[in-house]
């Protein structure tokens, strides 16, 4: 199978952090680059193209059906996917600087199956419409990583106390977890990227 992952790098200030941008069912590896530079302009990018699809539709990971995920897909590509990333450091030569992944709906999910099975590949994420991807049998050591969730109170997808669990799992294995529950669905809101940006400045971009 293709080792490599379709994707988008931009070189940034290495001094910053770098975003790992991961979009949602449908989307692809351009989606969410403006949003990335926009909280964090100076962060190096990269941005990556799920490889599984579904109706045509590019995602990260198989599910069996809405909020149903074949578990046996989901570590398989969360273990290429952490490997991708590995492989990035480099090929591109950013080396130990942290890796933040900012993932929305499939994207977040996956993003939270990083932390919860492959920590070492990422040092926090942004988890947009998250849900809990899988229980792990034990948790990670997550202690030192930083990780805001934004979640929809009105998401038809995902269930506000699932996204609840998923923060409780995370802080419980030791990240530190900033979550909001914002009166609104599924979609994205420009009131995303303010707390999105607000969050990057008291955290992360120094």
């Amino acid at each position: 199978m293709e080792k490599d992952f379709k994707h988008i790098f931009i070189q940034g200030d290495a001094s910053q952090p770098v975003l790992l941008l991961l979009h949602g069912t449908g989307g692809d590896e351009q989606d969410l680059v403006e949003l990335g530079q926009a909280v964090s302009p100076a962060s190096t990018i990269l941005s990556v193209r799920g490889k599984v699809l579904e109706n045509g539709m590019p995602r990260f990971f198989r599910r069996l059906a809405e909020g149903v995920f074949d578990l046996e897909d989901l570590k398989f590509r969360t273990d290429e996917l952490a490997d991708f990333i590995a492989d990035a450091r480099t090929r591109y030569g950013f080396g130990n600087q942290p890796v933040f992944a900012l993932g929305y709906s499939n994207g977040a999910n996956i993003a939270a199956s990083l932390l919860l099975a492959r920590a070492e590949a990422l040092q926090g994420a942004v988890l947009l419409r998250a849900m809990v991807p899988f229980e792990p049998e034990s948790l990670p050591d997550l202690k030192g990583k930083n990780i805001l969730m934004l979640s929809g109170l009105m998401d038809p997808i995902i269930p506000a106390d699932n996204s609840q669990k998923l923060a409780t799992m995370l802080q419980h294995a030791g990240a530190k977890v900033d979550i909001k529950m914002k009166p609104t669905g599924h979609g994205l809101t420009q009131s995303d990227f303010s707390d999105i940006k607000n969050w990057m400045v008291q955290e992360i971009v120094s």
